[in-house]
C-alpha cells in the first residue's frame, strides 16, 4: 500500500491552514510542503475524480475556493479531507501528501493544459455530468 514503503518519509507534523487554504505537512525527512486545498481537491485519488481506468479522469473545475472542513486520520498511512463541497471519498496516502507537496509545479502546469485542452475555465462550475478525459496529471497510478 502506497505510504508504507521501508524508509518512505513519513509526516511528522500536519496543519490545516484554514484562512490561506493549504495543507502544511512536515515529513521525516526534513521536506515541509504548503499543499493547496485546491491541488487536493483536483487531485483526489478518488473513483470520483480519477475514474476506474486511465482515460476515465474527471477535470475537476470551481475548485479555488474549497476548504477542507474536516481531516480525519486512516490508519497509519493516510489521511481523509471532507471537503467544503461535500468530496470526501479522497484518501490521501503519506506518498500521494509527499508527491503532491514535491511536484506542485508540474502538476499546475498539467492543470493548466487540461483546462486549455477542453477549453474550460478554472473557476467554472462543475456540470452535472462531464465525459471523462484530459489525461491523469496528478501522479497517480491505475
Amino acid at each position: 500500500m502506497a505510504g508504507l514503503q521501508a524508509g518512505a518519509p513519513t509526516p511528522q507534523s500536519i496543519t490545516v491552514h484554514s484562512a490561506s487554504r493549504v495543507l502544511e505537512v512536515g515529513f521525516s525527512d526534513g521536506a515541509v510542503f504548503r499543499i493547496p486545498f485546491e491541488l487536493m481537491r483536483i487531485c483526489s485519488p478518488s473513483a470520483e475524480v480519477q475514474g476506474h481506468g486511465p482515460g476515465q479522469e474527471v477535470l475537476q473545475t470551481g475548485k479555488r475556493e474549497v476548504q477542507i472542513v474536516d481531516l480525519q486520520p486512516v490508519g497509519n498511512y493516510a489521511v481523509q479531507p471532507l471537503f467544503s463541497d461535500g468530496h470526501e471519498s479522497g484518501i490521501y496516502s503519506w506518498d500521494l501528501l509527499y508527491q503532491l507537496g514535491a511536484r506542485q509545479a508540474q502538476l499546475w502546469a498539467d492543470y493548466e493544459r487540461r483546462l486549455a485542452e477542453a477549453g474550460v475555465d478554472r473557476d467554472a462550475p462543475m456540470p452535472a455530468r462531464r465525459a471523462a478525459g484530459g489525461g491523469g496529471s496528478c501522479g497517480h497510478s491505475h
